[in-house]
């Protein structure tokens, strides 16, 4: 397992402490072939360090392997489409370009917090593209899809879950999404 993303803290397999989990989350992880969900750990964490500089510093976690899911909402005449996008946390998503054009949205921007929260049934600073609405895309930079394994979100801030990213890129609705990262520096 390529838990050690996950600095100074010990995990365990994530089904083992669905505590830890918000229940989409624990569903989706349960729904996985036994062995990819094997794959997956998870570490208890301080919910006030859940946000991923605070993460990084505190648990010795590298910032390159912690990546960000945010949700994103699109809107076109009356419709609004959701989709989350997941990108390694030093760069940022391309919302208003690569992801409002792949959501057929014009325009693009992330989603109310309020919003968030209510369709995924996670809580906020904890979103993770693990148990997700089915009809959502899940857009994966290439870079977290290559990684060996990144830190994301569990549902909840009081976890992270440190997972392969080829299993990242194989969930329900996920896609390699190229250009959609954009350097933060």
């Amino acid at each position: 397992m390529s838990w050690s993303v996950l600095g100074s803290l010990s995990a365990v397999p994530a089904l083992d402490r669905p505590d830890l989990l918000a229940d989409p989350v624990a569903h989706a992880l349960e729904a996985l072939d036994p062995a990819d969900a094997a794959r997956v750990g998870v570490a208890e964490i301080d919910p006030e360090l859940a946000d991923t500089a605070a993460f990084c510093e505190a648990y010795g976690s590298p910032l390159d392997a912690s990546a960000n899911c945010v949700v994103v909402a699109g809107r076109r005449g009356g419709d609004t489409r959701y989709a989350a996008c997941l990108v390694l946390a030093s760069t940022r998503a391309d919302v208003n370009g690569v992801v409002r054009r792949r959501i057929d949205a014009r325009r693009a921007s992330f989603a109310p917090m309020d919003d968030a929260v209510a369709l995924t049934g996670m809580e906020y600073g904890g979103i993770t593209p693990v148990g997700l609405p089915e009809d959502w895309p899940v857009l994966v930079a290439p870079e977290v899809a290559a990684a060996d394994a990144v830190v994301v979100g569990s549902g909840i801030r009081g976890s992270k879950l440190a997972i392969p990213g080829a299993l990242v890129a194989s969930l329900p609705g996920a896609e390699i999404l190229a250009d959609m990262a954009r350097s933060t520096s």
